[in-house]
């Protein structure tokens, strides 16, 4: 018949084996990650080969793809690596089983050699435990070798080296299917026992959480004064939910740290009295209690990773002090306080600002209960004025005190400033940009922040107009954010609204623009409306 193509015998056969040498290479490197997940539960659950990779992946990634990652996936963006590391991984195991048809030896041999490459990156991961975070991807490497070896043999023509074509030879279809559904569910089961070993670890820490009861604070926080939570729909509330609160940092798995067990090492330059402090140490202190903003330095002008929290902890300062620390204003050796988180995280914190009265913590508590995993669980830092990568440690466990010009943290090895105070921002949480409100009153309103400064004013402008002064909520303290609202006659048409905020010294917010790399984006929050 015209135009419709008749496959041979021989060449249906051909198309058949190579579809399944295909299925061989993906059956073998699920094989060979439900094994190594298997081996990372038996370990910890960080020296899985996905997650090691992609970690190392991480640390390698220039600051602007990173930013990029952030703008675009939000906090998704570890999932979306994770899935691309499948995908990838996916593509080359199809390469391997078509290679191992014809030369099963290499097949194997590749595969092997993604093992050493994932036991490769595990060893150098900054909180790698030795020789034991190699374990699971060289099991992982070795079952799936294994397993590819092992199908592709069922599909070598039987009495032909595996060089040869299966034109005419017959290969043993009944062994490969039986191999095949065998190994797809031994993979199976390997996989969910080890989420299961690594899912124990997690009821440990989560067992430890729910047993803590955190004690009334010796000094309370301000009670919330009445106004400062506007009724404007639409806006951002005052306090934002522990299930909202943003979260951006590097762990593609939430570190799981049972309290009972965690300890905080303090000591370097200008330490005389090295501390160890345990869970039940920190909850003996004094405790204090304040709404703090915290924003994220990845934060674009008007973006969403910014959040008030109630937060409960030791005062920082208290502690080094104990230490015998004293601020460089003070003659003090040490002018960076480097804090290391369990993932290997290192932030590094000018001890000046740490020690200058503001209330910088080490929060055990947040919104009234106990850390959240996904947020520091047990310990972590928090300090006013400071964005995050210079300031919030999470899943801390070390304090050393040291000099900026000795050492540089993680991201100031990746190009961003060593100090960063938090700049002045304002954003428009209603109306959303592209909304289609009527005509008449349309109510403007957001917030505004300078944490360690406070909100002093806040500005509109309705196109090129002039600037119009909005309605401030009132301030609960100059370490959170300010409601502003602005009512606005509307008429109908596309219209352009623009915000700045003036903060506590008399600074405006900039005009000028600026990415978020090395120290925070700098502009004015615009959106642009139609008015119907």
């Amino acid at each position: 018949m015209p135009g419709v193509r008749i496959f041979s015998r021989q060449q249906t056969q051909q198309l058949t084996r190579g579809a399944l040498g295909a299925v061989s290479g993906l059956l073998a490197a699920g094989a060979a990650l439900a094994a190594a997940e298997l081996a990372a539960g038996a370990v910890r659950p960080q020296a899985g080969p996905v997650v090691a990779v992609g970690g190392a992946a991480i640390d390698r990634t220039p600051a602007a793809v990173k930013d990029w990652a952030i703008r675009s996936f939000g906090t998704n963006d570890k999932l979306v690596l994770q899935l691309g590391i499948l995908a990838v991984l996916g593509l080359l195991a199809v390469a391997l089983g078509l290679l191992a048809l014809r030369f099963r030896r290499t097949g194997a041999a590749g595969v092997l050699g993604f093992g050493v490459l994932g036991a490769a990156a595990a060893l150098s991961r900054p909180d790698s435990i030795g020789v034991l975070d190699a374990l699971p991807s060289l099991v992982g490497a070795l079952a799936g070798a294994a397993l590819l070896w092992l199908l592709t043999g069922r599909l070598t023509p039987v009495g032909a080296p595996a060089t040869e074509s299966a034109s005419d030879a017959s290969w043993d279809r009944r062994g490969f299917l039986v191999a095949a559904a065998s190994a797809a569910a031994a993979s199976t089961a390997a996989g969910a026992l080890g989420r299961g070993l690594a899912s124990s670890a997690g009821k440990e820490a989560a067992a430890s959480r729910a047993a803590v009861r955190l004690p009334l604070p010796g000094s309370p926080a301000r009670p919330v004064p009445r106004g400062a939570a506007l009724r404007v729909g639409g806006i951002s509330p005052f306090v934002t939910s522990n299930a909202d609160f943003y979260r951006v940092d590097t762990a593609l798995v939430v570190p799981k740290v049972d309290a009972t067990r965690w300890r905080l090492r303090v000591h370097g330059q200008g330490v005389t009295r090295q501390l160890d402090l345990g869970f039940e140490d920190l909850l003996r202190r004094e405790l204090i209690e304040r709404d703090i903003t915290l924003t994220c330095v990845s934060n674009e002008v008007g973006g969403p990773y910014a959040g008030n929290a109630r937060w409960l902890g030791v005062r920082l300062a208290d502690v080094l002090r104990e230490a015998g620390v004293r601020p460089p204003s003070q003659g003090g050796p040490a002018d960076q306080m480097v804090s290391r988180s369990v993932d290997g995280m290192t932030i590094g914190t000018p001890v000046e600002e740490v020690m200058d009265g503001r209330d910088a913590l080490l929060a055990l508590g947040m919104n009234g209960e106990p850390l959240p995993l996904q947020h520091g669980f047990p310990v972590r830092m928090v300090v006013p004025g400071l964005y995050g990568y210079v300031s919030a440690c999470k899943w801390i466990e070390d304090i050393e005190l040291t000099t900026f010009d000795a050492y540089d943290s993680y991201w100031v090895k990746r190009k961003w400033a060593r100090q960063a105070p938090i700049k002045t921002q304002s954003r428009i949480d209603t109306p959303k940009p592209f909304a289609r409100p009527k005509a008449g009153t349309v109510m403007v309103a957001g917030v505004a922040w300078a944490q360690h400064r406070g909100i002093e004013r806040v500005e509109v402008r309705v196109d090129d107009g002039p600037w119009r002064d909005a309605d401030l909520a009132a301030q609960a303290t100059t370490d959170t954010w300010r409601q502003w609202s602005l009512s606005w006659e509307a008429t109908a048409g596309p219209h352009t609204l623009t915000t700045r905020a003036t903060d506590g010294t008399g600074a405006v917010q900039t005009a000028r623009r600026a990415r978020t790399i090395p120290d925070g984006a700098s502009g004015r929050h615009s959106v642009v409306i139609t008015v119907d």
